[in-house]
C-alpha cells in the first residue's frame, strides 16, 4: 500500500512529481518532488526529527556542492491519516536545515531553505525530495523508500503541441500553453491523447508515469501528440523509443508534472536557439536511439 499525501500538505506547493527524475526512487512513485512557493520549504510532514545530515553531490558550475538530509520520525496520528505504519520515517533532501534532532514539527513548519543541489539537472528547480521508509529500513541509505501517492485530483489538460516561449534558460524554455484551467485553485498537468494526466521526463528519463491513486492497468497504451509515447508497467509508464523535435530540430525531452501556477509546457533544449516571445511547436517522431539520461 502506498503512503498517501494529504491534500492540506500538498496545497502549500505549487507543483509535485513522482516520477520526473532520473533517479531510481522515482523509478516506481516511491519518492515525490514538492515544488514550493519561494525559497522557504515547508514541512509535508508532522513528527520530530531525527538526525540531519551534510554530505557531498556532483560537483557542477550552477549548483553548491554540498546537500542535506533530515530524518524525520513521523507522528502516529500522520501515520494514521496517510496510511503508514506506525513508526515510519521520512527522508527530506535538497534543504538546508533549520531545524535539529529533537525539534517536533507540525505540516507547513519551516524546514529550512531550499539549496541548488548538484544531484540536479540545470534545467530542474529548487524543490523538496520527500521519501519514506518502513520502521525496520535504514532512513540513510539512498534504496528502499515506499511508493507513495497523491491524494489530490489532477485536471488533465489537452495540449497541441504550440506555445510561445514565456521564460528562457540556458537548456530549457517554458512555452504559455498549454493554459491552466484554475490557476492557484487546483493542480492540472498535461494529458495524453487518452485524457490521463502525465507525469515524467518525456522520454530523457527511463519512465513516467500517471497521476491519480491508483495505477494504470498494466499493458495500457498512451499516446500524445497522436504517436504512442509508452505503456503502463506496474506502478510507472515505460516510455517507447520516441523523439522529442521541436521547431523542427531533436531536443532532450519534455519535463511533466501538476501545477497551481501554470501548467505551460517545459521543453529540456540545450542552447534553445527561440527567446521570449518566439513561436514553438512540438512532434513525437519514432526514434531507435532515444535520449536517456543517467545512462537507463
Amino acid at each position: 500500500m502506498a503512503i498517501s499525501l494529504a491534500p492540506g500538505a500538498l496545497g502549500r506547493y505549487r507543483r509535485f512529481s513522482r516520477f520526473n527524475s532520473p533517479y531510481r526512487a522515482h523509478d516506481d512513485g516511491s519518492a515525490i518532488d514538492l515544488y514550493p512557493v519561494g525559497a522557504t520549504a515547508p514541512s509535508p510532514v508532522s513528527g520530530v526529527v531525527r538526525e540531519t545530515r551534510t554530505v557531498g553531490c556532483p560537483d557542477r558550475t550552477y549548483a553548491a556542492d554540498e546537500d542535506h538530509l533530515i530524518v524525520v520520525d513521523l507522528g502516529e496520528a500522520w501515520c494514521e491519516r496517510a496510511g503508514a505504519t506506525p513508526g515510519t520515517v521520512a527522508r527530506i533532501l535538497h534543504v538546508v536545515p533549520a531545524v535539529e534532532a529533537g525539534d517536533r514539527l507540525a505540516v507547513g513548519d519551516r524546514l529550512g531553505d531550499l539549496t541548488r543541489s548538484g544531484f540536479f539537472g540545470r534545467w530542474v528547480d529548487d524543490h523538496v525530495h520527500l521519501g519514506f521508509r518502513s520502521p525496520e529500513a535504514n532512513p540513510i541509505r539512498a534504496s528502499g523508500s515506499l511508493p507513495v501517492t497523491a491524494a489530490v485530483d489532477v485536471e488533465p489538460v489537452a495540449w497541441d503541441g504550440t506555445g510561445v516561449v514565456a521564460e528562457r534558460g540556458p537548456t530549457h524554455v517554458v512555452l504559455d500553453e498549454p493554459s491552466h484551467p484554475a490557476p492557484g485553485e487546483r493542480f492540472a498537468a498535461i494529458a495524453s491523447d487518452e485524457g490521463v494526466p502525465l507525469d515524467g521526463g518525456l522520454t530523457h528519463y527511463a519512465g513516467g508515469g500517471a497521476f491519480g491513486e491508483q495505477p494504470l492497468g498494466d499493458g495500457t497504451t498512451l499516446s500524445l501528440r497522436g504517436s504512442r509515447v509508452g505503456v503502463a508497467r506496474g506502478r510507472g509508464i515505460e516510455w517507447d523509443d520516441v523523439a522529442i523535435v521541436a521547431n523542427g530540430e531533436r531536443v532532450t525531452g519534455l519535463s511533466l508534472f501538476a501545477a497551481r501556477d501554470g501548467v505551460g509546457a517545459k521543453v529540456v533544449w540545450r542552447d534553445p536557439p527561440v527567446g521570449v516571445g518566439d513561436d514553438v511547436r512540438i512532434e513525437i517522431t519514432p526514434d531507435d536511439d532515444p535520449v536517456r539520461l543517467g545512462g537507463r
